[in-house]
């Protein structure tokens, strides 16, 4: 199970042959403070994922093994932690401030195992920066929406992409899930990466 709504992280499993089912946890996730933005992400992944854990859990419908895996992501700029901006206004001068400079996308990945109810976390944090946009390009990349419906504003995998100069770690980190990371959580609860294989 895949505690999020987002499209770019169920594309990235299914393209790892992984075939979960979307789930959205309903999380609110305004005011929430982990302390750093690395902090913030994790604990957000860690209340979605348990959010919709606790609904299994309930339920137990469902048969065989049940993960269910929650992400969230948040930008550092500065020192700054950002989600998703606000308005078109936000955004554009989100891409004012990150243009031809370098963040950090943190990306928290929280996982449940409802079969031995045992659960793992951890970050991934992977440098970007951005090309030198003109304000024409932002204007115009920000009447698209795209920015207002992912952490940053920016996509790597979408319509920002040309706009994303070079990435330093892990590029599924910056589409909001790791999967070398993903492995090694699977890992420490005794499950072999290749078993999820659809």
């Amino acid at each position: 199970m895949l505690a999020s709504a987002s499209p770019a992280r169920l594309a990235t499993l299914r393209a790892a042959g992984i075939e979960p089912e979307a789930v959205v946890s309903g999380v609110d996730e305004d005011g929430v403070d982990g302390g750093s933005p690395s902090g913030t992400a994790l604990l957000l992944a860690r209340r979605k994922a348990q959010a919709v854990a606790n609904r299994l859990g309930a339920d137990r419908l469902h048969v065989g093994q049940e993960l269910v895996l929650g992400c969230d992501s948040v930008f550092e700029l500065d020192g700054q932690a950002y989600g998703k901006p606000l308005d078109a206004a936000d955004a554009a001068t989100r891409w004012r401030q990150m243009r031809g400079r370098s963040g950090v996308l943190h990306t928290g990945h929280h996982l449940v195992d409802l079969d031995s109810d045992r659960e793992v976390g951890a970050i991934a944090s992977t440098l970007v920066t951005f090309a030198d946009v003109t304000e024409a390009e932002i204007e115009a990349y920000v009447a698209t929406g795209e920015p207002l419906r992912v952490a940053g504003g920016f996509t790597l995998d979408g319509l920002g992409g040309p706009f994303v100069r070079s990435v330093e770690g892990d590029p599924h980190t910056v589409v909001g899930l790791s999967l070398p990371l993903l492995r090694i959580l699977l890992a420490d609860l005794d499950i072999p990466w290749p078993s999820l294989w659809a």
